[in-house]
């Protein structure tokens, strides 16, 4: 059971998926996507570490940058195993799928320096294919959280346009994957699928 969390930069979604973690369960995994890149990220990794630990919510924090596919389904099966105990598993938040996109994508960009962009292409559509079935088979609650980063301007340079399209097909991707897709906006989130035009209203 999925649900896509979407918004601009600090637009509180992060804030509202941890909400919505401490209502669908008793007790949450939080996989970290994010890679260290300098200082600044660094900061920002460790104040969202440290709001988690002094959260009521009881938080597992597991860092996967790269294999989010994998990851995913090795909590599956041990959500599975839980449940043959009669326990509740937890709630599984990603934070972010942006994150493991530019990480997956940096990957793609040195495969492409040491082999063909043929073969990146196929390996990237791979990881996307991997990620997007590992997210449908999981049956237990699953929060995505991830950002609208074709709003703005249309970036530069090709890793950013490229980021900017890939982006927005992943996004597509899980919203039609997910139960609900949220929206938050200034700290306001609105579901969107209960919103969406219906073609048989017609």
């Amino acid at each position: 059971m999925a649900m896509l969390v979407t918004g601009g930069a600090r637009s509180g979604k992060s804030s509202f998926a941890e909400k919505l973690a401490a209502r669908l369960g008793e007790q949450g995994v939080y996989l970290a996507t994010s890679r260290i890149w300098d200082g600044e990220m660094a900061e920002r990794i460790a104040l969202h570490q440290q709001n988690r630990e002094q959260d009521i919510f009881r938080w597992t924090t597991i860092e996967e940058p790269m294999e989010l596919p994998a990851r995913l389904r090795q909590l599956a099966k041990e959500a599975y195993e839980l449940e043959l105990m009669e326990g509740k598993p937890p709630v599984v938040l990603i934070d972010c799928l942006t994150l493991w996109l530019t990480n997956v994508l940096m990957e793609a960009e040195e495969r492409e320096r040491s082999d063909s962009a043929e073969s990146s292409r196929d390996w990237l559509s791979e990881k996307l294919h991997e990620l997007a079935a590992a997210v449908q088979e999981y049956h237990y609650p699953l929060i995505l959280v991830t950002n609208e980063v074709g709003d703005g301007i249309v970036p530069a340079y090709p890793l950013g346009r490229r980021f900017r399209d890939e982006a927005g097909r992943l996004n597509q991707r899980m919203a039609a994957l997910s139960e609900k897709v949220f929206l938050v906006t200034a700290g306001i989130p609105v579901e969107l699928k209960a919103l969406a035009f219906r073609w048989e209203s017609l």
